[in-house]
Protein backbone atom coordinates (compact mmCIF):
# COMPACT_ATOMS: atom_id res chain seq x y z
CA UNK A 1 0.00 0.00 0.00
CA UNK A 2 1.36 3.37 -0.37
CA UNK A 3 0.90 5.47 3.02
CA UNK A 4 -2.17 7.43 4.80
CA UNK A 5 0.13 10.38 3.67
CA UNK A 6 0.37 9.92 0.09
CA UNK A 7 -3.59 8.81 0.13
CA UNK A 8 -4.48 12.13 2.14
CA UNK A 9 -2.65 14.27 -0.18
CA UNK A 10 -4.11 12.71 -3.55
CA UNK A 11 -7.16 13.54 -1.87
CA UNK A 12 -6.12 17.62 -1.42
CA UNK A 13 -5.19 17.67 -4.99
CA UNK A 14 -8.44 16.25 -6.35
CA UNK A 15 -10.48 18.30 -3.91
CA UNK A 16 -8.72 21.39 -5.89
CA UNK A 17 -10.55 20.95 -9.00
CA UNK A 18 -14.11 22.38 -6.99
CA UNK A 19 -15.44 25.50 -6.46
CA UNK A 20 -14.72 27.12 -3.18
CA UNK A 21 -18.36 27.07 -2.25
CA UNK A 22 -18.11 23.41 -1.46
CA UNK A 23 -14.42 22.87 0.09
CA UNK A 24 -15.05 23.38 3.51
CA UNK A 25 -13.41 22.28 6.80
CA UNK A 26 -15.52 19.17 6.28
CA UNK A 27 -15.40 18.70 2.90
CA UNK A 28 -11.17 18.19 3.11
CA UNK A 29 -11.80 16.07 6.63
CA UNK A 30 -13.76 13.56 4.99
CA UNK A 31 -12.10 13.33 1.62
CA UNK A 32 -8.68 12.49 3.17
CA UNK A 33 -11.31 9.79 5.84
CA UNK A 34 -12.36 8.66 2.21
CA UNK A 35 -8.69 8.14 0.55
CA UNK A 36 -7.54 6.09 4.05
CA UNK A 37 -11.06 4.19 5.05
CA UNK A 38 -9.66 1.39 2.67
CA UNK A 39 -7.45 0.43 4.79
CA UNK A 40 -9.35 -0.40 7.56
CA UNK A 41 -9.82 -3.77 6.51
CA UNK A 42 -6.09 -4.64 8.05
CA UNK A 43 -7.93 -4.72 11.19
CA UNK A 44 -8.87 -8.58 9.64
CA UNK A 45 -5.59 -9.49 10.12
CA UNK A 46 -6.35 -9.37 14.13
CA UNK A 47 -9.48 -11.74 13.48
CA UNK A 48 -7.53 -14.05 11.29
CA UNK A 49 -9.26 -12.70 8.03
CA UNK A 50 -6.64 -14.49 5.98
CA UNK A 51 -4.91 -11.47 3.41
CA UNK A 52 -6.68 -13.24 -0.01
CA UNK A 53 -10.39 -13.45 1.62
CA UNK A 54 -13.03 -11.25 0.23
CA UNK A 55 -12.40 -9.21 3.77
CA UNK A 56 -9.08 -9.39 3.41
CA UNK A 57 -6.33 -6.41 2.82
CA UNK A 58 -6.85 -5.14 -0.80
CA UNK A 59 -10.06 -7.02 -1.48
CA UNK A 60 -13.70 -5.57 -1.34
CA UNK A 61 -12.62 -2.45 0.23
CA UNK A 62 -10.73 -1.82 -2.49
CA UNK A 63 -12.42 -1.90 -4.78
CA UNK A 64 -14.84 0.01 -7.69
CA UNK A 65 -18.11 -0.63 -5.94
CA UNK A 66 -17.08 -0.07 -2.27
CA UNK A 67 -15.71 3.54 -3.31
CA UNK A 68 -18.89 4.49 -5.09
CA UNK A 69 -21.26 3.11 -1.40
CA UNK A 70 -19.09 5.14 0.09
CA UNK A 71 -19.13 8.39 -1.67
CA UNK A 72 -22.88 8.01 -1.62
CA UNK A 73 -23.00 6.93 2.30
CA UNK A 74 -20.53 9.73 3.24
CA UNK A 75 -22.47 12.37 1.00
CA UNK A 76 -25.80 10.80 2.42
CA UNK A 77 -25.29 11.22 5.57
CA UNK A 78 -22.92 14.66 5.64
CA UNK A 79 -24.39 16.73 3.40
CA UNK A 80 -27.82 14.74 3.18
CA UNK A 81 -29.91 18.53 2.22
CA UNK A 82 -27.89 18.15 -0.45
CA UNK A 83 -27.44 14.87 -1.97
CA UNK A 84 -30.41 15.18 -4.26
CA UNK A 85 -28.75 18.34 -6.17
CA UNK A 86 -25.87 19.50 -9.07
CA UNK A 87 -23.87 19.61 -5.44
CA UNK A 88 -24.75 16.41 -4.15
CA UNK A 89 -23.72 14.66 -7.58
CA UNK A 90 -20.46 16.26 -7.06
CA UNK A 91 -19.75 15.71 -3.73
CA UNK A 92 -20.81 11.70 -4.34
CA UNK A 93 -18.48 12.22 -7.48
CA UNK A 94 -15.77 13.45 -5.26
CA UNK A 95 -15.87 11.06 -2.08
CA UNK A 96 -15.93 7.99 -4.53
CA UNK A 97 -13.19 9.63 -6.06
CA UNK A 98 -11.15 9.88 -3.11
CA UNK A 99 -11.98 6.54 -1.99
CA UNK A 100 -10.96 4.64 -5.27
CA UNK A 101 -7.86 6.68 -5.85
CA UNK A 102 -6.68 4.25 -2.79
CA UNK A 103 -6.84 1.21 -4.93
CA UNK A 104 -5.20 2.71 -7.70
CA UNK A 105 -1.62 4.17 -5.52
CA UNK A 106 -2.12 0.41 -4.20
CA UNK A 107 -2.18 -1.28 -8.05
CA UNK A 108 1.15 0.95 -8.79
CA UNK A 109 3.01 -0.19 -5.48
CA UNK A 110 5.99 -2.84 -5.94
CA UNK A 111 4.21 -5.46 -3.10
CA UNK A 112 1.33 -7.32 -1.77
CA UNK A 113 -1.41 -9.40 -3.98
CA UNK A 114 -2.89 -7.02 -5.84
CA UNK A 115 -6.36 -5.32 -5.91
CA UNK A 116 -9.71 -6.99 -5.99
CA UNK A 117 -10.93 -3.62 -7.85
CA UNK A 118 -14.31 -5.65 -9.33
CA UNK A 119 -15.24 -6.98 -6.21
CA UNK A 120 -17.83 -8.97 -5.83
CA UNK A 121 -18.44 -9.88 -8.90
CA UNK A 122 -14.87 -10.90 -9.82
CA UNK A 123 -12.59 -11.67 -6.72
CA UNK A 124 -9.39 -11.86 -9.45
CA UNK A 125 -6.82 -9.02 -7.32
CA UNK A 126 -4.90 -6.34 -10.40
CA UNK A 127 -2.09 -4.79 -10.05
CA UNK A 128 -1.24 -2.04 -12.86
CA UNK A 129 1.87 -2.82 -15.14
CA UNK A 130 3.68 0.00 -14.44
CA UNK A 131 4.66 -0.61 -10.50
CA UNK A 132 6.98 2.35 -9.25
CA UNK A 133 5.95 2.93 -5.90
CA UNK A 134 7.54 1.34 -2.82
CA UNK A 135 5.21 -0.46 -0.90
CA UNK A 136 4.37 0.82 2.50
CA UNK A 137 4.92 -1.54 5.80
CA UNK A 138 2.15 -2.43 7.81
CA UNK A 139 2.27 -0.84 11.29
CA UNK A 140 3.64 1.82 12.15
CA UNK A 141 6.70 0.64 14.15
CA UNK A 142 7.75 -0.99 10.72
CA UNK A 143 7.23 2.51 9.25
CA UNK A 144 9.64 4.16 11.34
CA UNK A 145 12.62 2.40 9.70
CA UNK A 146 14.69 2.72 6.76
CA UNK A 147 12.46 0.77 4.48
CA UNK A 148 9.74 4.03 5.75
CA UNK A 149 11.88 6.09 4.47
CA UNK A 150 12.59 4.32 0.94
CA UNK A 151 8.55 4.63 0.79
CA UNK A 152 8.49 8.27 1.86
CA UNK A 153 11.10 9.17 -1.40
CA UNK A 154 8.90 6.80 -3.51
CA UNK A 155 6.15 8.75 -2.97
CA UNK A 156 7.79 12.25 -3.07
CA UNK A 157 8.56 11.27 -7.02
CA UNK A 158 5.76 9.57 -8.02
CA UNK A 159 2.79 10.62 -6.00
CA UNK A 160 3.55 14.13 -4.29
CA UNK A 161 5.24 15.88 -7.34
CA UNK A 162 2.53 14.62 -9.59
CA UNK A 163 -0.16 15.94 -7.15
CA UNK A 164 1.82 18.92 -6.63
CA UNK A 165 2.31 19.77 -10.42
CA UNK A 166 -1.89 19.08 -10.78
CA UNK A 167 -2.69 21.44 -8.11
CA UNK A 168 -0.55 24.50 -9.85
CA UNK A 169 -1.76 23.62 -12.96
CA UNK A 170 -5.68 23.95 -11.74
CA UNK A 171 -4.42 27.27 -9.79
CA UNK A 172 -3.23 28.17 -12.99
CA UNK A 173 -6.32 27.20 -15.24
CA UNK A 174 -8.81 29.21 -12.29
CA UNK A 175 -6.05 32.32 -12.22
CA UNK A 176 -6.86 32.85 -16.75
CA UNK A 177 -10.73 32.54 -16.26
Amino acid sequence: MASIFAHGFVSYALGKTFSNKITTSKFWILGVFCSILPDADVIGFTFGISYDSFWGHRGFSHSILFAILIGILVSSIFYYKSVFTKTGVILIFYFSICTASHGILDAMTSGGLGIAFFSPFDTVRYFFPWRPIQVSPIGASKFFSIWGIKVLLSELIWIAIPSSIYILAVALLRKKK
